[in-house]
């Protein structure tokens, strides 16, 4: 039904506005429990009974919370003020319209959410230089199906921080650290989509649009670069990313780097008058970090929310 500024609101019409589990959605639906891309974890507005008289606390502690929920995302809401025992509880201004304008950014993953925070969740790097293929998985794992959407909802990202260690094998050093650090520089991987902060070199496979809900139980690559640099344009970087379930069952999130070093670098002659490393065919060493990108109490939401656990699930080098 329509609703307009100033009607006397019902029992069912308040419960709508708290628990609606269609569109237009209910405040307990994308800021409480929820499910799939809606939901943030916060604690439900409780519904009132058939016949019950909407009291003014509730009806402010419906402001409140939407106000909390605006703080995160950053939206704006319509201007309305709260209401005193004893008045006419009656239906305020577009409150139907902002629970969607809310609804939506959550649903968005809190594009615009800025109480973000960083922690670092796991780096492994390869035990010896290689010139072959380098493989490097890292797993993130939260408490429950539940806390990983709502981390992502939130705004929440892995951030993927590709390196190497350099200073070792020569040319092989800049091909490797122009892929990772320069080209791919901060691999966010969000809600919906995936951001590079790096650039340069060739873009072979742009899994970008990628995120947290496109997962599947198998590898998607988000992003695979070949190396610009003349003599090495056989040489990769790519990095994929796999759930442990569907998301909104899933607990677990997989990041694998996969470099290849496709070309053969015979620079070095005895005696060396080029004055080459010795193991020019050698690349270097790979980093595989992870950090989360996390959505803070600061602006609203009632605590934190993070991972759970990190580990290694495989690093090799040949």
């Amino acid at each position: 039904m329509a609703y307009q500024a100033g009607d006397t609101i019902l029992d069912d019409e308040y419960n709508t506005f708290v628990n609606s589990a269609v569109s237009p959605y209910g405040y307990n639906h994308f800021a409480g429990t929820g499910s799939g891309e809606y939901g943030l974890g916060q604690t439900e507005i409780a519904v009132t009974s058939a016949g019950t008289l909407i009291q003014a606390s509730q009806w402010n502690a419906l402001f409140t919370a939407m106000d909390n929920i605006a703080n995160h995302t950053n939206d704006t809401l319509t201007s309305r003020s709260q209401v005193s025992a004893g008045d006419t509880i009656a239906i305020k201004a577009a409150v139907e319209a902002d629970l969607a304008t809310l609804a939506a950014s959550v649903a968005a993953g809190s594009p615009n959410a800025t109480a973000l925070a960083t922690n670092a969740v796991g780096s492994s790097t390869n035990s010896a230089t290689w010139n072959s293929t380098s493989t490097i998985e890292r797993s993130v794992t939260f408490a429950d199906a539940d806390k990983m959407r709502h981390f992502f909802n939130a705004g929440g990202k892995i951030r993927i921080d590709p390196s190497c260690i350099t200073g070792i094998d020569g040319s092989k050093d800049t091909v490797f650290n122009d892929l990772t650090t320069t080209a791919i520089g901060n691999l966010d991987l969000g809600a919906h989509a995936t951001t590079r902060s790096g650039s340069g070199e060739t873009l072979t496979t742009n899994g970008l649009t990628n995120g947290f809900y496109d997962l599947t139980t198998s590898y998607t690559t988000l992003i695979k670069l070949t190396s610009d640099n003349s003599g090495y344009t056989s040489n990769t970087l790519e990095i994929q990313a796999k759930l442990d379930a569907a998301p909104g069952t899933a607990t677990v999130i997989t990041i694998k780097m996969i470099a290849v070093d496709a070309d053969n670098d015979d620079t070095y002659t005895s005696p060396n008058t080029s004055g080459v490393p010795a193991n020019p065919n050698e690349a270097p060493r790979m980093t595989l970090a992870l950090i989360e990108v996390y959505p803070t109490n600061g602006e609203g939401l009632s605590a934190n929310i993070q991972s759970l656990s990190n580990a290694e699930v495989s690093n090799s080098a040949s």
